[in-house]
């Protein structure tokens, strides 16, 4: 392009220039020649300067972009490093069957997971482990212990790499075409905690009324969430997630929130879906497990949207909502999704493989274990017992 603009140049200095010569020359005869001499000269000189000023504005243009593009790549974080399962049932006395299951991440479009799960327990022939995916295709190490085991041999550990990207918001949501046709009617189905009819339709309808679009309403419900739900610290791990008891309550944790989020979002016919995991934010994560949610926007795709995330920073910092600091976090959150953070499970009322005894699980974000057919409280790690651990690697 730059060849080109001073080849321009040249030509139409050459042409000013050769038109300045003949009028010397000429003078006395053709004054009316000079004249239009002069004018060609003229409009040569005012085309250079527009073409050059064009130029430099495209250019600058082209710069402005392309560092916003390069910024953009280097704000985004990445979040990488073990996680480690360490499990120890050695309470539970010889003569009972011990069985653990563990959800162990993979690899998917937001994270990397390596391939090859590394784990350690005694081995014996009273011990059985395998790695096993669910009718969702949740990932899971199972380890079985039978009634002849010896009590202080039920320890072990297991470990997987996770690296996370964080998630940038799209520079343009898009919304174009349907989704007919994606495959995409499992997130839009209910389940036994997310109702997508009754109460929980009526509200969805309240909250999209005027609302046109996918994006509209979804915002519509993101927005009326942060404005009407709050963080319960009172709540028991992540919360059940109980859409229609929370719509009258308006509090509790990330499973409870982003519930909500998911339920009234199916209602509209909206696809959306959450995502069960643990924050790789500190060497001991055992308590750590969190969940965040998307929804699906036909011509763009999957957008992130954490209205939980939003309500606990709220919380912790004893910010009004309608602080600056509040409203940039909520913005944040609305596309975008940090990189401490590692997706465990997806779905809800979870059958393990193989199978557990009790009732399917509200989600797979917990290690869990049976003592002869009886579940035990992963809310209670003390006792379980297990821990959870995060060594980011080295830079």
């Amino acid at each position: 392009m730059h060849k080109k603009l001073a080849a321009l140049i040249v030509a139409l200095s050459m042409t000013s220039a050769a038109l300045a010569g003949c009028g010397a020359a000429q003078q006395a005869a053709a004054p009316a020649a000079d004249a239009a001499a002069e004018s060609a000269v003229d409009t040569a000189e005012s085309k250079v300067e527009e073409t050059v000023e064009s130029a430099v504005e495209s250019t600058a243009e082209s710069a402005v972009e392309s560092a916003a593009e390069t910024a953009e790549e280097a704000e985004a974080q990445v979040t990488k490093g073990e996680v480690t399962y360490t499990i120890d049932m050695t309470q539970y006395e010889k003569g009972k069957v011990v069985k653990v299951w563990l959800p162990v991440a993979q690899s998917n479009e937001y994270q990397t997971v390596d391939d090859d799960l590394s784990y350690d327990f005694v081995q014996s022939e009273n011990i059985k482990t395998e790695v096993t995916t669910d009718a969702l295709g949740n990932k899971m190490l199972y380890v079985e212990w039978s009634a002849d085991a010896e009590p202080a041999d039920r320890t072990g550990s297991c470990s997987f790499h996770a690296e996370r990207p964080e998630i940038l918001a799209p520079a343009e949501y898009k919304e174009e075409g349907t989704i007919e046709g994606l495959d995409l009617e499992k997130y839009l189905e209910p389940s036994s905690t997310i109702p997508v009819d009754g109460v929980v339709k009526e509200q969805a309808d309240k909250i999209c009324e005027g609302k046109e679009t996918v994006y509209d309403k979804a915002r519509a419900i993101y927005d009326w969430i942060y404005d009407n739900m709050n963080r319960d610290e009172a709540v028991t791990g992540c919360g059940t997630g109980d859409v229609c008891a929370l719509l009258d309550s308006k509090g509790g944790k990330c499973t409870d929130i982003n519930s909500v989020f998911i339920g009234l979002c199916r209602a509209e016919g909206i696809p959306a879906r959450e995502m069960f995991g643990i924050r790789m934010n500190a060497d001991d994560i055992t308590k750590n497990q969190h969940c965040w949610a998307q929804f699906y926007l036909p011509g763009t795709g999957w957008v992130s949207a954490d209205a939980a995330d939003v309500l606990k920073a709220v919380l912790k910092n004893e910010w009004s909502k309608d602080d600056a600091e509040a409203l940039e976090t909520k913005e944040y959150y609305w596309g975008s999704c940090d990189s401490q953070r590692v997706e465990l499970s997806q779905g809800r009322d979870v059958v393990l493989e193989p199978a557990q005894a009790g009732a399917p699980l509200n989600n797979f974000g917990y290690p869990y274990a049976e003592v002869d057919g009886e579940a035990v409280d992963y809310y209670t790690p003390d006792a379980f017992v297990y821990s959870i651990s995060f060594v980011a690697d080295a830079e």
